[in-house]
């Protein structure tokens, strides 16, 4: 073999394209190519499969797009709207529909022109513009920013993006496909960090959303320029005994096809090479070299049905020998990914191993597209495969729950390459109940506890693997099945679990817990927030910050010391406006307001000075028949939210709606926290009205909780008897036990306060076998 130092760049791309050529799926387009024929190429794609369809959006995003990059060159020279194009191609090849595509072609026209997010909602539509903008990067990024910060942000915009349309994601992918294939008019670092970027997470995100087109050539580009010699190399070796494998294998193809008829089984047979990346990792993880490798290429077989997938299976392994422990099922337990097919090693007639692998049409589009394919049953209107292919983004959701547990962008970004770590292998286990998880290589029971719930793994005190008891380092091995034992007296994960474990979801919740439990800093950060929030509401904290108020306030939260409660503020379990509230409300049945005819008249004016040393006595004159004061408003149509169920005592904020008054929220409610710029200015003060005790225990508030538990016989009768022992009725409620046997009860009912709903918390809470209780 020569010296891999004496064959030039050139030599390696020609030997690189004739290895590459017959098994690439997204059609590359060359260097400096027309515009106008790239455009006349993505006008017939599209037409292949929107034959009779409107495409005009797609042509006046073309003209919109070519006009705003007019004078744009990128770094090879060429015409800027060549890569808009080829982005817009590479959609076309996964068959995206229209609005995806005119996303594409615009995608990079608000980040690089001086055209804005509203002219192209103006343009065209709003769903387009929020492909874009998903798409750009955030702008007026300072030069001496950490690069990680900046990454991680960018990262989080995308998600969010996704969150709102997987699109975004689909887009970002063909984009950075066509950057990787132009990489080489970059500079070597940059080309390093690039290839770096899309290996650590794009070429990840590709195999997630099941989208192989696309992952296999951005895992092959990224190492390519990462590892160039160990690329090349492979190139090289590869490339040395092509002729006699290709021969090989249309062998081996003809020999399968001739037994499928035999059978009378209706498939397509073809070849496959593996990729490179495929061959690099494999060398990697099983530390061999390219000569130890056998299976370099896959035969697959395409049938009709799930029935015909095993009926051949049972024909392959009649004629040819299979290899112990080579056999995996993914149509029976599919990757995360959704990726589905019967793989099967066996030896060839010459006894060199082949791996055979078993699929239906739609498996194979499935793997070829992903979620991609989502959007072209959308326009079909097969509901029931959307609904499939929705599976595909449970991890996009653990993602966004990570965003919201994490403000350290480095310690974000740490664990999202970690979680999505190409060289990682998974491991299939099994619940007590049979339910299948999906855990990576090398993980613990720890993980699969913390897979199942975070509490679980926060109460968990051993495990079994097979019916035997197992240490909890024990690392889970394929077909393992796994119980774990928990226990209410457990002080919850030990630090020394985040270097056993092998999932970044439990890494995570384990910092979770910990960072809860950081009492010090959430002391001080608690006193911080009572002083905030006090001088907000005109509320002299020295005055009412006395030992008999926080006695009330210990007393009614069920807290041991002060500094608990401060904690329990700083870490926000509780809210800081409900304990200055209740404070506040029990100082002023010690001292109330005596009103004078001045001060009726002086509330009723509202060009009069404000009382300092009566600050409530407008609240007190004005009494709003909904009990909340809204500020500025006087006795405005208020309705409680239900998707928080506010009750006395929770820290609130108004929303004025359309219409239809105000509507009160938790200042904790999901649909505030997620609420759009353009709607916060809509948000308004509120607060509860201070009432007399005695005409407070007039109203009733509804309130739901959500109980989670080990089932077990009578438990709802448990809970039911706390409520009749404390004479509140039951309005509705409705439970649902998963596989894994926890119990999840939905309750809501009606209280007069916070306090009431705290008291029943903490009873419930005491029953054997409820593990945690959360405000719905």
């Amino acid at each position: 073999m020569p010296d891999i130092s004496d064959v030039t760049s050139k030599d390696f791309e020609q030997l690189e394209e004739k290895i590459s050529k017959s098994n690439r799926n997204v059609v590359p387009t060359h260097d400096f190519e027309d515009p106008a024929e790239l455009y006349k190429e993505l006008i017939a794609k599209v037409r292949r499969y929107h034959p009779n369809g409107d495409i005009s959006i797609i042509e006046k995003a073309y003209n919109v797009a070519r006009k705003a990059h007019k004078d744009q060159k990128r770094k090879s020279g060429e015409p800027y709207i060549i890569h808009p194009l080829c982005v817009a191609i590479i959609l076309a090849d996964l068959e995206m529909d229209k609005e995806t595509i005119a996303a594409g072609l615009l995608h990079d026209v608000v980040e690089d022109t001086v055209m804005t997010r509203e002219q192209i909602a103006k343009e065209f539509s709003d769903e387009v513009a929020e492909l874009v903008d998903g798409v750009t990067k955030l702008g007026q990024v300072p030069l001496d920013a950490d690069k990680v910060e900046v990454q991680a942000e960018n990262l989080r915009k995308m998600f969010l993006a996704m969150a709102k349309d997987i699109r975004v994601i689909i887009i970002k992918l063909a984009d950075r496909l066509h950057n990787m294939r132009t990489l080489k008019y970059m500079r070597p670092e940059k080309q390093k960090e690039k290839a770096r970027e899309t290996m650590e997470i794009y070429a990840p995100l590709a195999q997630r959303l099941g989208i192989s087109r696309i992952k296999i050539e951005l895992d092959d580009l990224a190492l390519k320029y990462l590892k160039p010699e160990a690329y090349y190399d492979l190139v090289e070796q590869i490339a040395q005994k092509k002729t006699e494998r290709d021969a090989y294998v249309q062998g081996l193809v003809k020999e399968v096809r001739k037994h499928m008829e035999s059978a009378g089984i209706p498939a397509t047979v073809e070849g496959r090479a593996k990729h490179f990346f495929s061959i690099y990792k494999k060398m990697v993880n099983q530390h061999k070299t390219l000569d130890q490798i056998y299976d370099l290429f896959a035969i697959r077989i395409i049938v009709n049905d799930v029935k015909d997938c095993y009926a051949a299976l049972g024909v392959i392994h009649e004629n040819y020998t299979p290899i112990p422990g080579r056999f995996k099922d993914y149509i029976a337990m599919p990757k995360p990914n959704m990726y589905q097919s019967l793989h099967t090693t066996l030896i060839g007639p010459s006894g060199t191993p082949f791996e055979i692998q078993i699929r239906t049409y739609e498996m194979h589009r499935t793997s070829e597209y992903g979620i991609a394919a989502h959007w072209k049953y959308k326009e079909s209107g097969e509901g029931a495969t959307i609904n499939r292919e929705e599976a595909k983004l449970s991890w996009l959701r653990q993602i966004l729950e990570w965003q919201r547990d994490m403000s350290d962008n480095k310690e974000f970004v740490s664990l999202l390459k970690n979680d999505l770590n190409l060289f990682s292998d998974t491991v299939f286990c099994f619940t007590p109940t049979g339910d299948v998880k999906n855990l990576p290589s090398g993980s613990t029971p720890i993980d699969f506890a913390y897979s199942i719930h975070s509490a679980v793994g926060n109460k968990m005190i051993g495990a079994k693997a097979n019916g035997k008891l197992v240490p909890i380092d024990y690392r889970i091995k394929n077909g393992d099945r796994v119980e774990i034992i928990t226990s209410q007296n457990s002080k919850g994960p030990s630090r020394d679990w985040l270097t056993i474990v092998a999932s970044a979801q439990a890494k995570n919740k384990i910092n979770q817990w910990f960072r809860s439990i950081t009492k010090d800093e959430n002391i001080q950060k608690g006193q911080e927030l009572l002083i905030e929030n006090a001088r907000t509401k005109g509320i002299d904290l020295g005055t009412i910050n006395k030992p008999k108020y926080q006695e009330k306030v210990l007393r009614r939260y069920g807290f041991h010391d002060w500094n608990s409660v401060l904690a329990a503020i700083g870490q926000g379990s509780l809210k800081e406006g409900a304990v200055i509230n209740k404070m506040e409300e029990n100082y002023r049945k010690d001292n109330p307001v005596v009103l004078t005819d001045q001060d009726v008249l002086a509330a009723n004016n509202p060009d009069a000075p404000v009382d300092k040393e009566h600050p409530q006595v407008a609240a007190k004159a004005k009494k709003s028949k909904s009990g909340i004061i809204v500020k500025g408003l006087y006795d405005v149509s208020v309705r409680f939210s239900k998707c928080c169920n506010p009750v006395p005592g929770d820290e609130i904020v108004g929303f004025v709606t359309r219409g239809r008054g105000v509507s009160i929220h938790r200042t904790d409610c999901v649909n505030i926290i997620n609420m759009p710029e353009s709607d916060r200015s809509r948000l308004i003060e509120a607060e509860w009205q201070p009432e007399d005790p005695h005409e407070r225990e007039k109203d009733n508030f509804l309130a739901e909780i959500h109980i989670y538990g080990h089932n077990r016989t009578g438990l709802l009768v448990d809970i039911s008897r706390v409520f009749t022992e404390a004479e509140i009725d039951i309005r509705s409620m409705h439970s649902k036990t998963s596989k894994q046997g926890m119990a999840t009860i939905d309750v809501s009912f009606f209280v007069r306060n916070r306090d009431e709903l705290s008291d029943i918390s903490v009873k419930i809470r005491q029953i054997d076998s409820v593990v945690d209780i959360e405000r719905a």
